[in-house]
């Protein structure tokens, strides 16, 4: 097991709608049941209380959070394409 999948396993991913950067924040808050915003307020907060550190944890965790699973879905009858065979 690698680190993506573990953490793709704790939830920890970032998500396809919502992101502003790169979607660390949002899915912080989606993990940790907060909103995009609030994470985004709640990071901000920690970075005026401990200067530097997430400029540092930020781009460690944009690395290391696997993107989300795009969730695919087979599309209608009427739109998959049919192979009529070569022309006559």
């Amino acid at each position: 097991m690698n680190i993506h999948e573990d953490l793709r396993n704790q939830g920890l991913v970032r998500p396809r709608q919502g992101r502003v950067l790169g979607g660390v924040c949002a899915g912080l808050g989606r993990r940790f049941g907060l909103s995009p915003w609030g994470a985004r307020v709640l990071f901000v907060l920690a970075l005026m209380i401990l200067p530097g550190s997430q400029l540092i944890i930020y781009p460690i965790l944009w690395v290391l959070m696997p993107d989300e699973q795009p969730t695919w879905q087979q599309p209608p009858a009427w739109q998959q394409p049919t192979w009529q065979g070569p022309a006559s």
